[in-house]
């Protein structure tokens, strides 16, 4: 491995590290079809589960098994009939798709027991439990359509899916759902996967699915959506593919049910598991109860959060430095803004009430994240603290950005226009652009 590679691969691993530690003994619920279950896709799915459970994710699989079935119905000189993209189960479908399933299950539970040397599953050793975990009940009659053994979920048996966990099993759903009375029904793997997600109340919902997620208007990834941004996008269904069609309520539900996120990734996006979930940018759609963006005031213990934002600017002679000290004095006077729970910018509002003028300070994004608008952000939420405050006036001082600055209504003014206590403490060597807004 060349120098360059190292060092790409050590700051990898230490940029996912904080991932590790909060999704170590959280359940994500991963729910892919048939199509998903054979082939290179499977291999490459098993190799990614099993570094998730070697983490100490709790994992259960919802699988489809589409491809089988619809081979074990022409194998049997059966057509495959659907209405509103559910198949209509009759006696005879009923027996095709248990014999499909039958042999998708099993290639999955073989894929998932694999340990050779010079492989990524290399002394790994998985228990895949399974059981009678779902009750189900008929779809009934639909527009005049009998389903007949297509049914919904009536209810899933969490307890005993969680005491499979807390035997670090991985748990492999096949959906397919008992009536009290015996009778076997067929059921949507959409469905059962978000059935099952509300009822553990999951950390993640995962959809692998036949697009890179939701998509904007110029094509462009929607890398996190809320429940109802996405339920306006459903609504006006534009640009949705088949599996999108299916999965987004099914997202939508469970996280309004209490499911933390939903996600929709790409299922032919090798690796696409781990790098959604260990990269900053991840690689498919996030659906969220709230924006994942968010801003709060910075306390005490968020001195070594800003320290570390704000130490490579220092470095490079972009902020003026301030000593540890001084920010432990200073911290209430910051704004911080995350995104899913890690800080990833600041802004500092320093007033001058006498003058009726405020100085916003340190203003900084990481790198990441510049181009998610949260500069602007945090820049009308310190302005808005200061008319808060009856200020008149913001101003900045900068040696790189004064163009930024200008784009969003500052102008340059010179420094005997500043407060007078701050026009004292001047420093003309450094020669910072003073720039001034009325607010």
């Amino acid at each position: 491995m060349g120098e360059a590679d190292a060092i790409r691969f050590v700051e990898w691993v230490r940029g996912a590290a904080p991932y590790f530690h909060a999704f170590r003994g959280k359940t994500f619920v991963l729910a892919f079809g048939g199509e998903v279950a054979q082939g290179e896709l499977l291999q490459d799915l098993c190799h990614d589960v099993n570094l998730l459970a070697a983490l100490g994710v709790r994992l259960v699989l919802v699988h489809g098994g589409r491809p089988h079935i619809e081979q074990e119905l022409a194998r049997r000189g059966l057509d495959s009939v659907y209405h509103k993209g559910l198949r209509i189960t009759d006696v005879r479908a009923l027996e095709a798709v248990k014999a499909g399933f039958g042999i998708t299950r099993i290639e999955i539970e073989a894929c998932l027991s694999q340990g050779l040397p010079n492989t990524p599953m290399a002394g790994a050793y998985m228990r895949v439990t399974g059981g009678n975990f779902i009750t189900a009940r008929p779809m009934g009659v639909v527009d005049g359509i009998d389903y007949q053994f297509t049914g919904s979920v009536r209810k899933v048996i969490a307890e005993e899916i969680i005491a499979d966990l807390d035997q670090q099993n991985v748990v492999l759903i096949t959906p397919l759902g008992v009536s009290p009375a015996g009778e076997i029904f067929n059921l949507a793997m959409e469905e059962a996967a978000e059935a099952v997600a509300v009822a553990l109340q999951a950390e993640k919902l995962i959809y692998l699915c036949d697009a890179p997620g939701l998509l904007d208007d110029e094509g462009r990834l929607i890398e996190a959506i809320t429940t109802d941004e996405a339920e306006r996008m459903f609504n006006a269904g534009k640009g949705l593919t088949e599996d999108l069609h299916l999965f987004l309520p099914r997202a939508i539900r469970a996280v309004r049910s209490g499911v933390a996120r939903a996600h929709l990734i790409d299922r032919d996006k090798d690796g696409g598991l781990l790098l959604e979930f260990f990269t900053r940018q991840g690689v498919g759609t996030m659906v969220t109860r709230d924006p994942l963006h968010r801003l709060r005031d910075a306390n005490a213990e968020d001195v070594a959060l800003l320290v570390s934002l704000i130490a490579p600017l220092e470095a490079d002679g972009t902020l003026v430095r301030r000593p540890r000290e001084l920010l432990e004095k200073e911290v209430e006077r910051f704004t911080l803004a995350e995104n899913d729970g890690v800080v990833i910018g600041c802004a500092a509002l320093y007033p001058f009430p006498e003058e009726g003028m405020a100085e916003m300070a340190c203003l900084v994004v990481t790198g990441d994240y510049r181009r998610a608008g949260l500069g602007e952000r945090l820049m009308q939420h310190i302005e808005q603290r200061a008319r808060d405050q009856g200020l008149g006036k913001l101003f900045v001082l900068t040696t790189r950005t004064e163009h930024w600055f200008r784009e969003r209504g500052f102008v340059e003014v010179g420094p005997e226009a500043l407060p007078g206590r701050k026009r004292d403490l001047y420093n003309f060597q450094r020669r910072s652009k003073v720039l001034m807004k009325s607010l």
